[in-house]
């Protein structure tokens, strides 16, 4: 029994320092890889203390003349703000986060691209509060409130300037009581957006070189009106909208006193140029108020050919529908001004039947007279020649001169 005992005592010290020979073995080969570890660490230590120790000194140049070079730019972009009584205050941070979000993207979205049309005071984009308070500022600068010196004939006076009235509705304003801008029309936007920015409106400037102030009434919970005027007046020389007194009158009357024919042809030049020939125009005009001792008016002779009443006479309703002759209107004047014949014709009629109409309604010699033209004067004596081939349709006008 004794030596059972220790065999299996043995054999239990046996596994037992197997089971410690295999840890140290572990416990081994831990140490060796953390010696590893330690060793590269070392490695790693010995550069970094070597790159502190003696730096790139031309890494650290181009970061120090980098930075120069920003602050200087941001140095003057500040002047440049101040300049004009402007403050930068730097993005929101909200803004901040969206660049943020933005910049590992390849493209930026078109909604962050700046266009030109986003400059533009559209409607819904009015601030009238800071209109307002924008305008408060331009009028210190433009001197409300301060007086000045307005030279006069006798000398001269304190005078405050005058500030323009700018009324500002829900759909649009009225400046200077000009007629209604809406909110629109470009020119509106423009006005507004320079307020907007703190500036004098540009489209003042050229009339207001050193600003004037001025005066806002703020209606912006008001919609302007337009009046409609009605599409059609039935009176005559009558404006819409306006009383009796302010109607226009008409007249043909010339202001002035009268001319009399001497005086009248004297102010005309003697002669004129037409076509490379010499026109008596004192000659023509005289010859056209021969007798009438200035009067213009005459009395007027309404003359109808034969043949035109003839071929009226025969043609059918229907014809006359189909087809009307042709027909020219001469209004001749007579030697004395006193008589003007407002003849009819047919084109194929002569010079020959012009003659021999107005010898029967006038009586006497047809020989005792020349047709004529009034400018450039030009004689029809071709009596075989007819109205068309004269020049004298669809109408003329003619006179009569004694030879």
């Amino acid at each position: 029994g004794a030596a059972h005992t220790d065999m299996e005592l043995v054999s239990s010290m046996m596994q037992k320092i197997t089971l410690l020979e295999q840890k140290i073995e572990k416990q081994a080969q831990e140490i060796q890889l953390k010696d590893r570890r330690i060793a590269e660490l070392e490695e790693k230590m010995k550069t970094l203390q070597k790159g502190e120790d003696a730096p790139d000194s031309s890494t650290a140049e181009e970061l120090e003349i980098r930075c120069l070079q920003l602050q200087t730019q941001v140095w003057e972009m500040e002047r440049f703000l101040n300049d004009y009584g402007l403050i930068w205050v730097g993005e929101r941070h909200e803004q901040l986060k969206d660049l943020e979000s933005l910049k590992d993207e390849e493209e930026v979205p078109a909604r962050s691209l700046w266009k030109p049309g986003d400059a533009v005071v559209s409607k819904h984009q009015v601030d009238f509060d800071l209109i307002l308070e924008n305008v408060k500022d331009l009028n210190a600068l433009a001197g409300e409130g301060v007086s000045q010196i307005q030279h006069t004939p006798g000398g001269a006076r304190l005078r405050q300037p005058e500030p323009l009235p700018l009324m500002l509705y829900q759909n649009g304003m009225l400046m200077c009581n000009g007629p209604f801008r809406p909110y629109e029309d470009p020119s509106t936007q423009q006005c507004l957006q320079d307020i907007m920015d703190g500036y004098f409106p540009s489209e003042l400037q050229m009339h207001y070189p050193d600003g004037i102030p001025l005066q806002v009434t703020d209606r912006r919970d008001v919609v302007f009106q337009e009046r409609d005027l009605p599409g059609s007046f039935p009176g005559h020389g009558q404006v819409v909208g306006h009383s009796k007194s302010s109607q226009v009158q008409e007249t043909s009357k010339i202001p002035g006193p009268k001319l009399s024919l001497e005086q009248f042809l004297n102010k005309l030049s003697k002669f004129s140029k037409r076509g490379g020939e010499a026109t008596g125009v004192q000659d023509s005009a005289r010859a056209a108020q021969q007798g009438s001792d200035g009067i213009w008016s005459s009395k007027e002779i309404l003359m109808e050919t034969p043949r035109l009443s003839t071929m009226e006479r025969v043609k059918t309703a229907g014809e006359a529908e189909a087809s009307a002759p042709d027909v020219c209107t001469l209004r001749i004047k007579s030697e004395s001004g006193e008589q003007t014949y407002v003849v009819k014709m047919l084109f194929t009629e002569t010079i020959g039947d012009l003659r021999q109409h107005l010898a029967h309604a006038r009586g006497g010699d047809s020989d005792s007279y020349e047709i004529i033209s009034t400018f450039p004067q030009r004689v029809y004596a071709d009596n075989p020649r007819s109205l068309q081939e004269g020049g004298l349709i669809p109408n003329a006008s003619l006179l009569l001169r004694r030879r």
